[in-house]
């Protein structure tokens, strides 16, 4: 038996035009660019909300009123730098004029003060106003109370450069030595107040045994009539006494 062979012609496929194909390959682009940018606009939505809610949360009541209108983080964010950075170059004009203004007295301690004019030169290196170790030794010198001018001098005139922490030293140095030596001056002056009280007191026992110690003339004169006057007292009384024995004898 003979086996027929057929053979099937499958159609060939449509083939779609090149132009066709690129069309939908861009709508598919501009499709994708489009979710994309949505996203990315949406999550930086997001960021800018969460940003502007935290800077708001760092103000204080009235200022969060004033602020809360911005619609974005960066119209509130330079708003914000208008506003403090005029403050902020105010702020370093005051504290150079106060580090220029300061001056020490003579009624502190000059290590207490040194260490307030210190706190004012943290300052000014925080405005980014850089001062160096020399400048600040001179002008700590310069500023020492008036009670302080021979050592002033002395180190005005000394040739060796200090660093800061030297001059610290030798003012707490010299502080020490001045409170030790205004300790000495007091002792002095109260063993002289003690001998000076002494030698009065000596004088007064000496006058009180003398001879000026006896009854004045005035008093003397007093006493003298008071006696007669006593006596006479006496001799009245005896008299009348003597007068009532003999009437009674008769």
């Amino acid at each position: 038996m003979a086996t027929a062979s057929s053979s099937r012609t499958t159609p060939a496929p449509a083939m779609t035009p090149k132009k066709k194909i690129s069309k939908d390959i861009s709508v598919l682009r501009e499709e994708i660019l489009e979710n994309e940018q949505f996203v990315v606009t949406e999550a930086w939505k997001h960021f800018d909300f969460l940003c502007k809610n935290y800077i708001l949360s760092c103000l204080e009541d009235g200022l969060y009123n004033v602020y809360s209108v911005m619609k974005t983080s960066r119209e509130l964010w330079n708003a914000l730098e208008k506003k403090y950075k005029t403050e902020d170059a105010g702020l370093k004009k005051f504290v150079a004029a106060k580090f220029l203004n300061f001056k020490m007295v003579d009624g502190k301690s000059v290590i207490t003060q040194v260490q307030e004019l210190q706190v004012i030169v943290y300052d000014l290196f925080v405005e980014g106003m850089v001062i160096n170790e020399a400048f600040q030794v001179a002008a700590f010198i310069e500023k020492l109370p008036p009670l302080w001018k021979d050592f002033k001098n002395y180190l005005k005139y000394k040739r060796k450069e200090m660093t800061l922490e030297d001059l610290i030293i030798r003012l707490r140095i010299e502080e020490d030595n001045k409170a030790a030596e205004k300790k000495s001056r007091e002792n002095s002056t109260i063993m002289g107040a003690n001998i000076v009280e002494q030698a009065s007191t000596s004088k007064k026992r000496k006058k009180s045994s003398g001879p000026k110690n006896y009854p004045s003339k005035k008093s003397s004169k007093v006493i003298a009539i008071t006696v007669e006057r006593l006596d006479t007292r006496l001799l009245n009384v005896l008299h009348q006494r003597r007068t009532k024995r003999k009437v009674k004898q008769t």
